[in-house]
């Protein structure tokens, strides 16, 4: 897998860290500043997700995208 692939496949991994956190942050939470501090963080995963998946598929249409393991 080329640097520049991983690097898309660390931020789909970092946005579902993310996105586990606020929902498990919102179950826990105490009051509503903490629903506001994980709404954010919830809404920054899913925009930050939607642009990685974005670039994935440009990477994966210009047949650049490899599997882990396997290289050109």
């Amino acid at each position: 897998m080329k640097p520049c692939d991983k690097n898309i496949q660390k931020t789909l991994d970092l946005t579902k860290k993310m996105i586990d956190l606020a929902n498990q942050g919102v179950d826990e939470r105490e009051d509503d500043a903490c629903a506001i501090l994980y709404g954010v963080l919830l809404d920054s995963a899913y925009k930050i997700k939607r642009l990685a998946e974005k670039e994935k598929a440009v990477h994966i249409r210009k047949g650049w995208w490899q599997p882990e393991g396997k290289s050109k």
